[in-house]
Formats: structure tokens, sequence, C-alpha cells
């Protein structure tokens, strides 16, 4: 029994990178059957340099994040800041009550000085007792207590100075400061607020807005492909990095281009996914922590691609591309192929085609497989609307397809 076969149009919206060099066939008129031949549009194949990029969701993260909390205990005296500006690292932000850490600053020195002074005595003591040593006048005894006791007095003066230091750190700690530049956010106290050293709830938080990262996901099997390609040289990349472009929510493209800093280790189990960041200069702070963003991954450029347009694509039931491609007889054959990547309105092909093949992307609705063919020269094709193309079998046709 013989068949009729079709094929389904493909209607993929794609993104062209590259061109194609169309070309004709012969024009001459041929007869099959005393029938005029059908007359189609073809374009021959050619492998040219390629950029390939990826669009890939993701957030906007702040470079580093600070959150501020007291590291001792007391009022709150005042706050030296206007919420959401800019601040310096090390510039007082709040001002705890010092009074009680500057008296034991105070009482610190204090106990120094004393300890000094007896260290002091205890060394003379010392030197008076080893000249008097082997006479009568003082004892073996009494030397060696003198020396011990001099010991003591110096381990009692390093103990005052630690005092002392520890007193002057607390004593700075009441003036509190954040490590980082940045921007801050609301404060969480007023004055007058009692704040304790450890607390859980921060004072405030400082997040350093330029540069800033942004974190994108991409699927486990687009990350290995990715490696692989870098890894056989079919991928290249300038540098060894790749170059990333932003496009915020609102659809404007961010002026400043960022690069890919580093790949997460692990695989998310319930999405499949892996994180890649990426960091950009952010010198107008006009990225903010925690914005969405669609980010233009340039993995590299493929030395030697090869596009098809859409229109010459079509997908089998059971999902396989195929194309029509014209022999040098001007006869038309079906092949399978493997259609990798959407380009624009093109598909990358990675398998079944080579340069010079000629594929048929417009002309009549129907024909008939192994038979001859009229080709025409097309215009170089734009952005246009995929259309059916359709394939009949003629009863006793030998159907050949090959990848």
């Amino acid at each position: 029994m013989n068949k009729n076969r079709g094929l389904t149009p493909l209607a993929v919206v794609l993104m062209l990178s590259g061109s194609l060099a169309l070309t004709g066939c012969d024009d001459k008129q041929d007869q099959q059957g005393g029938q005029q031949m059908p007359e189609v549009g073809v374009v021959t194949l050619k492998t040219e340099p390629l950029q390939i990029t990826t669009e890939l969701p993701g957030r906007t993260v702040a470079y580093r994040i600070a959150e501020v909390r007291p590291q001792v205990s007391g009022i709150i005296l005042k706050r030296n800041f206007v919420e959401g500006s800019d601040i310096e690292a090390g510039v007082s932000l709040y001002q705890i009550d010092p009074a009680t850490y500057q008296a034991t600053y105070d009482s610190a020195k204090g106990d120094l000085a004393k300890a000094q002074a007896a260290a002091n005595i205890a060394e003379l003591t010392v030197k008076r007792y080893q000249k008097l040593l082997g006479t009568q006048y003082i004892s073996k005894q009494e030397y060696d207590q003198a020396l011990a006791d001099a010991q003591q007095a110096n381990a009692a003066v390093v103990a005052a100075k630690a005092a002392v230091e520890t007193a002057r750190i607390n004593l700075a700690y009441t003036k509190v400061t954040s490590p980082i530049s940045g921007r801050i956010g609301k404060s969480s106290v007023t004055e007058g607020a009692l704040v304790q050293n450890g607390q859980a709830s921060a004072l405030a938080t400082v997040q350093q807005l330029d540069p800033i990262y942004v974190d994108v996901t991409q699927s486990s099997n687009d990350f290995l492909r990715l490696k692989q390609e870098l890894a056989n040289g079919s991928l290249k990349q300038e540098n060894g990095k790749a170059k990333v472009d932003l496009v915020t929510s609102d659809g404007i493209k961010f002026p400043q281009s960022g690069t890919l800093e580093f790949s997460d280790v692990t695989v998310d189990q319930t999405t499949g996914s892996i994180t890649l960041r990426a960091i950009f200069p952010n010198p107008d702070h006009t990225l903010l922590p925690g914005m969405f963003v669609r980010a233009r991954l340039q993995e590299g450029t493929k030395p030697a691609a090869l596009l098809v347009p859409q229109q010459g694509v079509t997908r089998t039931p059971r999902g396989d591309a195929t194309v029509l491609v014209v022999g040098a007889d001007n006869k038309v054959e079906i092949r399978q192929i493997v259609a990798s990547q959407a380009i624009g309105d093109k598909w990358l092909v990675t398998d079944g085609l080579k340069a010079g093949d000629r594929v048929v992307v417009s002309g009549c609705k129907k024909y008939v497989l192994a038979h001859r063919l009229k080709c025409r020269k097309l215009p170089r094709i734009t952005n246009s609307k995929p259309q059916a193309v359709i394939s009949l079998l003629s009863p006793g046709l030998n159907l050949n397809r090959s990848r």
C-alpha cells in the first residue's frame, strides 16, 4: 500500500548570529513525465565563526555584606548616619555611652602605674642584694626571695598592661563602626535604646554595591556541554573567561559588561541546575541587591558553525529534526539532522549537514521526493515567519533518508 507521508512545520522562535550563503540551482527547464518541474528556493550552507550566547535568569547579590552589631553593652547616645546613604569603613555609626568604659580605662592605667612602681622597687632591691651576696650582711635565701619578688612584680606589670589594653578596646567599641564601605540600610534602634554585646539582631546592615554579583542558574546538562566543548576546542573563549551582559526586568540593557567568576560545586537536587556567579562594575549603583535580571552569557566562539534557517527545518511525529536537501542532480531527499541550539531564526546544526549542502527553505507547497526540481535564487533571508513545507511520496519511489 502506498502511503503519503507529511512533515509537520516547525514554528520555533530563534536568534540569528552569522550568515548563510544564498545560491540558486541551475535554472534550466527539465521535464519529467511531460510536466514542468516544481520550483523551490534553496540556501547553500557554509561554515563561519559564530558567537554563542545563552540567556539565563538571575538575581543581583551584594559584593560584600556587613551586619553592624555592638561589641559592648550600653545606651545609644547618638546615631551618626542617614539611612540609605553611602558610608565609609571605620566611620562611627552609633555612639554608645562611654562613661563607664572611660572610667575603667582610667582605673586600668592607674593600676599599671602602681604595678610598674612596685616592679622598679623590686629590681632595685635585687641589685642591692646582689652586691651584698657573699658577705655576712645578707643570706642566700634573702637574695632568692628578692629575686622572686622582682619576677612577680614584672608579671603584675604585664597583667596591668593587658588590662589597660582591654579597657582601651572596650572604650573604642563605644563608637560602633562598619568594617566595609557601602550603602547602609535602615536602623533598627534609636537614641536611648539599650544594646547588648553579642545580641542577635543587627543595628543596621551595610552592603557594598560596586562591584556587584549576579547569580544565575543553568541546567547541569548545558554546563557539562559547555565544559566539553571548551575542552575539545569546538568552543573557544578569550582569556579563559566568559563575557556576560545584563538586561534588567524593564528590558533595558545594563551599560556595563561583566565576567563569569565561578560555578557552584554542587547541583541542586530538586531542579538539576547549577549556580553561576558573574561580577559587574556598578559605579552608579543602578543595580541593587535582589533585582531580577536576565544574563546573556557569551559562552564562546564556534570557529566553524553551521546554521540552517527555521523555514527549512521540520519535525517528525517523534520530534526528530529533518531538512530537505537538493542533491547535485537537483533531486530532493529528506535528511535527519541534529539541531542542538536555537540561534535567532536559525538552528545551529551539529550533525547531518555539511558546508555546501543545499537546503530547501521556500517554494512550492507540494513536490515529489526523488524527482527533479527547478531551483531559484533567493534574496538574503531575514527574520521571516516559518512556512510549511509538505512532501508527498509518489507510488513506487524509494525514500532515501540519510544522516
